[in-house]
């Protein structure tokens, strides 16, 4: 690849990244909040590494010599490109239905005591929240009361209902784990629309143990916007 192409590889990828980390939330499609930094300092330097080059070639006018280069090379554009102009979507109900759900977090020994629930209805909750409150809750808090989360729709492989999905990163898309509830009594939302759902647990198993079915009988579901930093599991939106 002859020195102005290699230049304006450099430029073109330093300028998408600073447009997904630094004048845009673009990046939290692909990485935790915490990387933000990392990613400007890296768009910065290869920015300036670009205009270097470009400079460099443009002083001594020097000519690639030897073999054609390959035309692979050219394919390093595409990537770049696309952070500029068409920046790929954040992780949704594709991977969630190839994702075993995370597991529920284990509670310390002594640590059994669940805050109690708060008096309103319905009770904003996180789906995690929920999921350790059906599987782990002795009191049985959250028996009959009436809940409202937000998430994203995937559809049931079994046709049994549908989930409301939350997706949650350790580091970046590449390590995404699943957090689902299964959500009966409504026809099922388009795949991946961001919605709040208010219902009830759905009985299965017994409440307060592992085999506690982690579901919800829906009441009304709410089509919401997607959030901009979709990789957390919030309370509901609305």
């Amino acid at each position: 690849m002859k020195r102005p192409v290699q230049a304006l590889l450099l430029v073109l990828s330093g300028l998408g990244l600073l447009q997904a980390s630094l004048f845009t939330d673009m990046f939290l499609r692909y990485v935790k909040p915490g990387m933000r930094p990392l990613l400007i300092v890296s768009g910065l330097v290869l920015l300036t590494l670009g205009l270097a080059e470009a400079w460099s070639a443009y002083r001594t006018a020097r000519r690639d010599e030897g073999h054609p280069p390959p035309h692979v090379a050219w394919l390093l554009f595409l990537p770049a490109l696309s952070l500029l102009f068409y920046a790929p979507p954040a992780l949704g109900s594709y991977t969630a239905a190839r994702e075993a759900p995370r597991a529920t977090q284990t509670r310390d020994a002594g640590d059994d005591d669940f805050e109690p629930l708060p008096a309103t209805s319905p009770v904003p909750i996180t789906l995690g929240d929920f999921t350790r409150r059906v599987r782990q809750d002795r009191t049985r808090a959250i028996e009959e009361r009436t809940v409202r989360m937000t998430g994203f729709v995937t559809p049931a492989d079994d046709g049994d209902g549908w989930y409301l999905t939350r997706l949650l990163l350790n580091c970046c898309a590449a390590d995404a784990q699943s957090l689902k509830v299964r959500v009966h009594g409504v026809a099922t939302p388009k795949a991946d629309t961001w919605v709040t759902v208010t219902g009830s647990w759905h009985p299965g198993g017994t409440l307060g143990t592992d085999s506690a079915e982690v579901a919800l009988d829906a009441r009304e579901v709410k089509k919401v916007q997607r959030p901009s930093n979709s990789y957390m599991d919030a309370l509901p939106l609305d």
